[in-house]
């Protein structure tokens, strides 16, 4: 009976250890879907606040991102063990300037040299400012969530930078990239109290329509319905509960008419005046088609008035040539027809060299030539036919002196 009781008991126990592990593993990825479901609902919010006005530290929307993202970057973050053994909480930021040193003109320096920031959880809150208004936010995430080996060393098995739910907090934080941050550093930032995430502006209670009464009434009817002084035989109040809440439903159905036939003229407004804009923008396409148009007939014209010149222009090139040639033919024709001139000036420079003074020294100098023309002249010097004695020259009546 005692090894049957002792065993009841440890198999009771180990149910009980396999139920708190089931339960805390429950707990975490409760924990793990809240943040990222708060999370996207942040950064819709912020992405419509953006449109109306500029996001600075002063909008609730953007303290509370700053807050939930704080929350997941410090999820199941591993203490820092000191000398004595003893276990020191630590920062998101230890781990941001880790694992975030490979991206590219990173503001992890220009962060740690701030003077009027010196926590380390004003760090991290300063740098979540920075890196969305460089719209880096998303690639700092991305960069630090790849190094697998960093993250696993700073958080604990369970973390939501760890599990499938940090793929999704990256690709959601990429949309951020389309607002204009605007934040202040100078003053510094406070670390020295946790962020708190208002969980109100996203928890939004919608009645059903088939809900007769409201919730006021639905609250006083749970109320009175755990009293014992409430007895069947009181029948007038409920009468008089369904009128008012008959009257209340109405009221609430008056309400969303209104509400709809003024969101009504509010689209119908606005479809005027996206048609306005669409026929402005037709008008304007016709404008330019025409102009396109217009500009391609100039084009046209254009390039047959060159064609039509660069023809002229080979014409007239042609003609030159033509009369360059012309010129050249009867150049040689001239030529060609006048062999006689040519021989008559032949005998006339021969006459005049008869007529020179024949020396000994001109035979040296046509003797120094060495062409055929000169080497025919030599020959014809030293004949007897052309070449007169000088004997003669002497005797000659005509040179005789008085």
């Amino acid at each position: 009976m005692a090894s049957l009781s002792l065993g009841g008991l440890g198999g009771s126990r180990g149910a009980g250890g396999s139920g708190k592990k089931s339960l805390s593993a429950r707990n975490a990825a409760v924990e793990r879907r809240n943040l990222i479901t708060v999370c996207r609902f942040s950064v819709k919010t912020l992405i419509d606040r953006s449109c109306f006005e500029t996001i600075d530290d002063s909008s609730p929307e953007f303290n509370n991102f700053a807050a939930i993202l704080e929350q997941i970057l410090s999820h199941r973050l591993k203490g820092q063990v000191t000398w004595f053994g003893y276990e020191s909480p630590r920062s998101f930021w230890d781990y941001i300037r880790v694992a975030c040193r490979k991206v590219s003109q990173n503001c992890i320096c220009s962060i740690e040299n701030m003077e009027n920031v010196s926590s380390s959880r004003a760090k991290g809150r300063a740098w979540i400012r920075v890196a969305l208004m460089e719209k880096h936010l998303s690639e700092y995430i991305s960069t630090a969530l790849r190094d697998f080996k960093t993250t696993r060393r700073f958080y604990e098995d369970g973390a939501i930078v760890l599990g499938e739910e940090a793929n999704m907090l990256a690709g959601m934080l990429l949309g951020l990239n389309a607002i204009d941050f605007s934040f202040c550093l100078k003053g510094g930032l406070d670390g020295n109290f946790p962020a708190v995430i208002d969980y109100t502006p996203y928890l939004k209670f919608t009645q059903s329509s088939d809900s007769i009464s409201s919730d006021e009434e639905e609250l006083r009817t749970l109320g009175s319905s755990g009293s014992e002084s409430s007895t069947p035989e009181n029948v007038g109040p409920p009468f008089i509960m369904d009128e008012n809440s008959w009257f209340n439903k109405c009221k609430r159905v008056k309400q969303k008419y209104q509400l709809t036939l003024e969101q009504k003229g509010y689209l119908e407004e606005l479809l005027r005046l996206r048609e306005n804009q669409l026929s402005e923008s037709v008008s304007q396409n016709k404008i330019l088609l025409q102009r396109i148009e217009d500009s391609d007939l100039a084009h046209k014209l254009e390039k047959e008035q060159l064609e039509y010149i660069i023809v002229e222009l080979q014409d007239q090139l042609k003609s030159c040539q033509s009369l360059d040639q012309l010129s050249a033919e009867v150049s040689l024709s001239q030529s060609s027809l006048d062999p006689g001139q040519s021989q008559e000036g032949d005998g006339k420079q021969d006459t005049l060299s008869e007529g020179k003074e024949d020396t000994p020294s001109l035979l040296g100098l046509c003797g120094s030539l060495t062409s055929v023309a000169s080497y025919k002249s030599l020959t014809s010097l030293k004949s007897n036919d052309y070449l007169a004695s000088p004997t003669t020259e002497m005797t000659s009546p005509g040179l005789t002196p008085s």
